[in-house]
């Protein structure tokens, strides 16, 4: 019977005081990002805030208010001098990166800080393998938090995202972080993995991080439940069954930590040392807000 070491992980600790969850509830979470903080719909906040509206007002510099009919899309009402853009670092004992901050019109903000765990295994585990620089591939990539961590780690790194500005905006993490080399590719994850299968190529590494929806370069469609296990299926072919890092994040209000494990003890020979469960961020009154599941694992033969 396969078994994984199933936990939650909180993970303010990596950040310091550049990051903080000061409150969350009410379906929504008051963040602050540098000197700036930020007020903005969390589906998963469902409990009470614990500071009162009036505290909640005073403290945000730029408050997203979404438009009727909308999950994602909206308006930033913004309060005194909010620039375009800021930057925030991240160090740690083994990173040091700085990540461009920018209010978009679908609520984020360009950095999704409760990935610093996954980055943290990443750069535990890479400079295990035996291969020099071994080839990772980000699909879903977004603006590229894991690929400059498996890129200053000295791997070499082809990040995937269908939507070509936030190629752009990772292209400008990579810069700012004094890092180069990383290959950019504006496709389709499905697509972009099947074509590698046909062409026989392998990777050592794979990040997957897909949206519960979306849209491909070409209007493709993506929704998580019904396409998940097809894409799984594509990424076993082109694993490194010899030597292998797969990172999987899934962030949806119909996926459990066990539904992921199920996905995963079903296609790939997952070894026991792997670790799958809840990510996690607490606020400054010890409410636990979740932020997605993961499933990770290092193997070598």
């Amino acid at each position: 019977m396969k078994q994984s070491t199933s936990i939650a992980i909180e993970t303010p600790q990596f950040w310091g005081q550049n990051y903080q969850l000061i409150d969350s509830g009410g379906f929504e979470k008051l963040e602050k990002f540098g000197e700036f903080t930020v007020r903005r719909p969390e589906p998963q906040a469902i409990w009470a805030k614990s500071l009162s509206e009036q505290e909640w007002q005073k403290l945000s510099h730029a408050h997203f208010k979404k438009e009727k009919g909308s999950q994602e899309r909206g308006q930033w009402e913004v309060k005194g001098k909010v620039p375009d853009k800021w930057f925030m670092p991240y160090q740690s004992e083994r990173l040091h990166l700085s990540f461009k901050i920018s209010l978009s019109s679908f609520k984020h903000v360009g950095l999704f800080p409760e990935q610093a765990s996954n980055w943290e295994f990443l750069a535990e585990k890479i400079p295990l393998f035996q291969l020099p620089n071994p080839k990772f591939l980000n699909l879903f990539a977004y603006t590229g938090g894991a690929s400059l961590v498996c890129r200053q780690m000295g791997a070499e790194v082809t990040h995937v995202d269908s939507v070509k500005p936030v190629l752009s905006w990772a292209r400008e993490n990579m810069e700012v972080s004094k890092l180069d080399g990383i290959r950019w590719m504006a496709e389709d994850a499905l697509k972009f993995v099947k074509r590698e299968a046909r062409r026989g190529n392998f990777y050592q590494g794979i990040l997957l991080d897909p949206p519960a929806y979306g849209r491909g370069p070409d209007g493709e469609k993506w929704v998580l439940e019904e396409q998940i296990e097809d894409l799984l299926l594509s990424v076993k072919e082109i694993l490194d069954p010899k030597e292998h890092l797969l990172l999987s994040n899934v962030y949806s209000l119909g996926f459990s930590t066990l539904v992921v494990e199920n996905l995963m003890n079903g296609i790939f020979d997952v070894p026991t040392s792997a670790e799958s469960g809840e990510l996690y961020l607490n606020d400054n009154s010890d409410k636990k807000l979740p932020l997605g599941v993961f499933h990770r694992y290092y193997h070598r033969l």
